[in-house]
């Protein structure tokens, strides 16, 4: 069973950066594609990001793209999420997941491990 442990999250100005990371354990990191998540208060799920297990591929939702950079360390069994230019609409929490595909899905439901979230609150 994987476990994934997400830090990184706080309250900053709009225009700032904060930086996400998932650790993960009790699996074989390399083996499973991951992705970022958020949701905002009375709204769904939504995808942010996903990398392939080499890290080799990305994927971002487009309201994301040239601010938010996802890469990953198998080596530490962690995934990175470096988000600039942070938007008030950032404002969210955040879940990191793991899909055992092999392709970067975008919903859910596809992702068989999830973290607890971390709060990301950006003021205007």
């Amino acid at each position: 069973q994987v476990q994934l442990v997400e830090s990184g999250g706080g309250l900053v100005q709009a225009g700032g950066s904060l930086r996400l990371s998932c650790a993960a354990s009790g699996g074989t990191f390399s083996n499973y594609v991951m992705g970022w998540f958020r949701q905002a208060p009375g709204k769904e799920r939504e995808f942010v990001v996903g990398i392939s297990r080499s890290g080799s591929t990305t994927r971002y939702t487009d309201s994301v793209k040239g601010r938010f950079t996802i890469s990953r360390d198998n080596a530490k069994n962690t995934v990175y999420l470096q988000m600039n230019s942070l938007k008030p609409e950032d404002t969210a929490i955040y879940y990191c997941a793991g899909s055992t595909g092999l392709i970067i899905f975008s919903r859910p439901h596809e992702y068989n491990y999830w973290g607890q979230g971390t709060q990301v609150t950006v003021s205007s």
